[in-house]
């Protein structure tokens, strides 16, 4: 019993990445069993943990495991920086109770992509919402069992061998399995101590009773490594610091500095300590530390002024999401604080995406805006309606600042209209407008974050000019958060107007920018959102590069939005290009999204299985039109009546395919409104013409265009559905396409060949030394030059011998997969 923990994480860990997390009260030997994982499971091995004083520290943990420093204030960024270190390692994480927010927070995001073996002590001051993330994103999660009978009796022999067989079955009975109470109270009966009674800590008191025959520098030294929660140089701990050595309780990491072979050892005696002699080593300790520590221990010592002032000393040192923690621990001390030390915190905590703790430390000045207020406190109240607007509460944001007096400063002013503005855009989108064009006549020369709101409204609203508004508030050479959040806006209302070329092309440039500032969430946020628009509007190249480019960005640790518009992307284009099941498989890990759920609806119907789409998750403006026209074609596969209303706020091309539908006209109209927008709707279009004109030669004609468009694109499944509609207008068609006469590379009739002989891609990756998704690649080029509609018939077409009827294969599928 006691080994199946260890190998139920052994095992799983072999199996891919995975996250597997001990758990067990003090003592119960979750350490120990780190160590063995770490030692069976093959790979490179990153071990590092939390330390108790420095747990506010941004990823530190995982700093010390892949020894190199982490920007903590961006979670993703931190799990992909681990990532690229551990790659097929193993992460071993002791002490998650005292890691820092940054570190549990990226665990359920490196357990996609790394194996990660964490111990978990119980009970812990984790907060719930991490917990439970951990909780969801763990594959297992282990509790450490108590020793067995056998192993408990064997434990206590080799820590006190002199003792007799009664006396080592009593303390194994007594520690009830725990391996740290064996050893100590096989230590305390072996030096002669009488047993501890039964209703108090036994562990805690045979640590103590055993720490009591100690010298009291050694003693001292101990408390003091329990008090700093990490190792510390032996300097530092002074003289007992050799004692505690000879005695087995210490150890030295290569770099020379002493760690307690058990924390909880080192915090018992902390514990020992009364609070006035505690306090004094606190003061002692802040003396010999840097500033961020130093502030830890004057708190501890409950000294707040001076772990104010050192906590500020800190900060000034300091930059991004560590300055941020340091200036949020001061605001938190018991002890008056400045009001700008609050407006400082909260402005860093906004820069490193930490709004609702922005909001909690200028709640907590009790500044109200009135006319009377001073013009600090009128600062504090806006950037308190500015950190609730960002925290997703647009009515208590408006609350905060609409005391404030059109006779303060004029920044303030401007702040304070910036967040009524955008607090109305979220809760009465139709008075914002009005209030736009007021916001505008009362500063004729707005501030970039006024300029940016009344950009944000006007663009809502589809106010002419508002695409310039918007581009001008995204110029890079402003504020950071102001220009990325205008263009975003800006991407995704181009997309939704169907102006995808436009908003890939400005997706680009903001990702460069952003790149440039190592903000890693917004870049990749920005690269997927390009990539999805050109996978959707249909590439003048090769569409392999943008599968290629998106499929690269879901093998990276994302933020959800921008893993949904990459898996779209790269979902879209394996549908379209026949590799459905490679499509399938990626979307059922998507995140969901107004675009996943499209393209996993449009998968289902290239796939011959419209009744399988779900249900529509329809989104805004192209997206929107999308969803209702892959429903009409679901319907009309089926049988069955349409009768959905068409929605409002569309662009052109997807309002005339609608309309189309509903009065059984009018598609090769539509079709040309989507040519300069997506391909494959203009082919889709066509298509529907052929299906639905009276008129054969009409309709043929339309046929034949749509094939010939799919063709050259290499849509594979488009194009054989045109030739399902030809067929049943009697026109017999050579399935090879217009690319076929190009000739197969090397490396392609390699991959075909292990095709014919039945391997799967993974088995051709492994057998080529090439990717999974460069497999595919080789594949899709295949089936386009030899005209083939899956891998099978290509393997096919590549090896067989030359025939005059070779161009006259037959096509026994119905829609041409």
């Amino acid at each position: 019993m006691a080994d199946e923990p260890y190998l139920a994480a052994s095992s799983t860990l072999r199996h891919g990445p995975a996250l597997v997390v001990l758990t067990g009260p003090p003592g119960c030997g979750r350490s120990t069993l780190l160590q063995r994982i770490a030692a069976a499971v093959p790979g490179p091995v990153h071990a590092g943990g939390g330390l108790a004083m420095l747990a506010t520290v941004p990823a530190l943990a995982l700093s010390r495991a892949v020894r190199a420093r982490l920007p903590g204030d961006d979670v993703h960024l931190v799990a992909e920086a681990v990532r690229s270190r551990v790659r097929g390692g193993l992460l071993v994480l002791d002490d998650v109770q005292h890691c820092d927010p940054a570190t549990v927070a990226a665990l359920p995001h490196l357990a996609t992509v790394c194996r990660v073996v964490v111990a978990l002590r119980t009970p812990h001051r984790l907060p719930a919402g991490l917990h439970d993330a951990l909780r969801q994103a763990a594959t297992a999660w282990l509790p450490v069992p108590p020793l067995p009978a056998a192993e408990s009796l064997a434990l206590a022999r080799r820590t006190a061998a002199r003792l007799d067989e009664a006396t080592l079955a009593a303390v194994a009975a007594r520690a009830g399995g725990n391996p740290l109470a064996i050893i100590a109270l096989a230590r305390q009966a072996a030096a002669g101590k009488a047993p501890a009674g039964q209703d108090i800590d036994q562990i805690a008191y045979a640590i103590a009773t055993a720490l009591a025959d100690l010298p009291r520098t050694a003693r001292t030294a101990l408390a003091a490594l329990g008090l700093l929660g990490r190792p510390a140089p032996a300097g530092l701990l002074g003289p007992g610091a050799a004692d505690l050595r000879a005695a087995g309780l210490i150890e030295a990491e290569p770099g020379g500095a002493l760690y307690p072979v058990s924390a909880y050892v080192a915090e018992t005696a902390a514990g020992l300590l009364d609070p006035a002699a505690r306090a004094e080593m606190h003061q002692r300790l802040a003396q010999l530390t840097a500033p961020a520590e130093a502030a830890r221990h004057l708190a501890a010592a409950e000294d707040g002024a001076g772990a104010y002032r050192q906590a500020l000393a800190a900060a000034d040192q300091s930059a991004a999401g560590e300055r941020a923690s340091l200036l949020l621990f001061a605001c938190t001390l018991d002890t008056p604080v400045d009001l700008r030390v609050r407006l400082a915190a909260a402005d860093a905590l906004l820069v490193a995406g930490r709004p609702g703790e922005a909001a909690t430390v200028l709640a907590a000045a009790g500044a109200r805006p009135t006319g009377a207020a001073p013009p600090l406190a009128l600062e504090v109240a806006v950037l308190h309606g500015e950190a609730l607007l960002q925290a997703g509460d647009p009515h208590a944001a408006h609350d905060a600042v609409h005391g404030v007096p059109d006779t303060a400063a004029a920044a303030v002013v401007a702040a304070r209209d910036r967040v009524l503005l955008l607090a109305a855009l979220a809760t009465t989108p139709m008075s914002a407008l009005d209030l736009a064009d007021k916001v505008a006549a009362r500063h004729p020369e707005p501030l970039p974050g006024v300029a940016a709101a009344i950009a944000a409204v006007r663009a809502a609203h589809r106010v002419p000019g508002w695409d310039t508004d918007l581009a001008a508030a995204a110029d890079p050479a402003g504020d950071p958060l102001i220009t990325r959040w205008s263009a975003w806006l800006l991407v995704e209302h181009l997309a939704a107007d169907g102006r995808l070329t436009e908003s890939a092309q400005v997706a680009l440039r903001a990702a460069d920018a952003a790149g440039q500032a190592l903000a890693y969430g917004w870049q990749t946020r920005f690269l997927a959102a390009a990539g999805w628009a050109l996978a959707l509007h249909g590439p003048a190249g090769d569409p392999d590069t943008v599968v290629r480019q998106a499929a690269n960005l879901t093998d990276l640790t994302l933020p959800e939005q921008a893993r949904a518009y990459a898996t779209a992307a790269t979902a879209l284009i394996e549908a379209d290009t026949g590799l459905l099941a490679a499509a399938r498989a990626r979307l059922k890990a998507a995140p969901r999204h107004p675009a996943t759920g499209w393209v996993a609806r449009e998968a289902a119907w290239l796939d011959g299985q419209p009744e399988r789409g779900g249900p529509p998750d329809p989104g805004d403006g192209l997206l929107a039109g999308l969803h209702a026209i892959t429903a009409r074609w679901a319907a009309h596969d089926l049988g069955v009546p349409e009768i959905s209303p068409i929605p409002t706020g569309l662009p052109g091309p997807a309002r005339r395919t609608l309309t189309a539908w509903a009065v059984g006209s009018g598609f090769p109209a539509a079709a040309d409104s989507w040519q300069p927008i997506a391909l494959r709707e203009q082919i889709r279009c066509l298509i529907a013409a052929g299906l639905t004109d009276p008129d054969r030669d009409h309709a043929v004609a339309a046929l034949l265009r749509a094939e010939e468009l799919a063709d050259t694109a290499g849509l594979t499944v488009l194009a054989g559905r045109a030739r399902r509609g030809l067929r049943q207008h009697r026109v017999h068609r050579d399935v090879r396409s217009r690319r076929s006469h190009g000739g197969l590379t090397q490396r392609e009739q390699d991959v075909l060949r292990l095709v014919a002989a039945g391997e799967p891609t993974r088995r051709i990756a492994g057998q080529l030394g090439i990717s999974s998704e460069t497999v595919d690649t080789h594949i899709r080029a295949s089936m386009r030059k030899l005209g083939a509609r899956t891998r099978t018939e290509a393997a096919a077409l590549a090896f067989a011998t030359t025939s005059p009827t070779r161009g006259a294969t037959s096509d026994n599928s119905e829609d041409g997969r």
